[in-house]
This record gives structure tokens, C-alpha cells and sequence, in this order.
């Protein structure tokens, strides 16, 4: 970690792992819609509470800012999952054959 902070690249890596960690939480989100629908919600929920109380409580920056993205991610996943299940609805995905949905 010293040789991101000694070159000043501390900020670059946060940038890449935070796209990183948005691009892999929308396949999840896909998935877990597919397979859970929204009662999956709550995971997401203690993941986030998980990646607060976790980044919170380090002392290195890089790792704190990780794990708040991670954190906040899975906040904003308990929105995105509710919205698939409305693309699923409208066609734009497909439905799990072997789950009941609502609509």
C-alpha cells in the first residue's frame, strides 16, 4: 500500500476497484432476481451493514474506501433488484420458469 500512497496512484486504484466492484454487482443483481426475486433484499442489506461496520473500523484509507463502495453497492443493489424484477415484467428479461412471480 506504500507504493500507491508514495506514488500518488492511491486515488487511481480506488477508481479502478470501484468500477470494478459496480460492474460485478450487475450480473448479481441479475441473477439473484432470477433465482430469489426481491425476497433477497435483506442480504443485500446485511452486506452493506457488513461493508460499513468493516470500513468503519480499518485504520488504512484504501481498504475503508473499498469497502464503502462495497457497502453502498449493496445499498443501491436492494433498489436495483426491485427495478429488475420490472424488467422482467416488461419483457426485457427472462422469467424463471420454475419460480412463481406476482405478476
Amino acid at each position: 500500500m506504500e507504493f500507491l500512497n508514495e506514488y500518488h496512484l492511491a486515488g487511481l486504484f480506488i477508481g479502478i476497484c470501484t468500477f470494478l466492484i459496480i460492474g460485478l454487482f450487475h450480473p448479481v443483481v441479475v441473477k439473484a432476481e432470477y433465482y430469489w426475486g426481491t425476497k433477497c433484499w435483506w442480504i443485500f442489506l446485511i452486506l452493506g451493514i457488513a461493508g460499513v461496520v468493516a470500513s468503519l473500523s480499518i485504520d488504512n484509507v484504501i481498504l475503508s474506501s473499498l469497502l464503502g463502495v462495497f457497502a453502498f453497492s449493496s445499498f443501491w443493489t436492494i433498489k436495483e433488484v426491485f427495478e429488475q424484477e420490472e424488467r422482467v415484467q416488461k419483457g426485457w428479461f427472462p422469467k424463471n420458469p420454475k419460480r412463481k412471480y406476482k405478476f
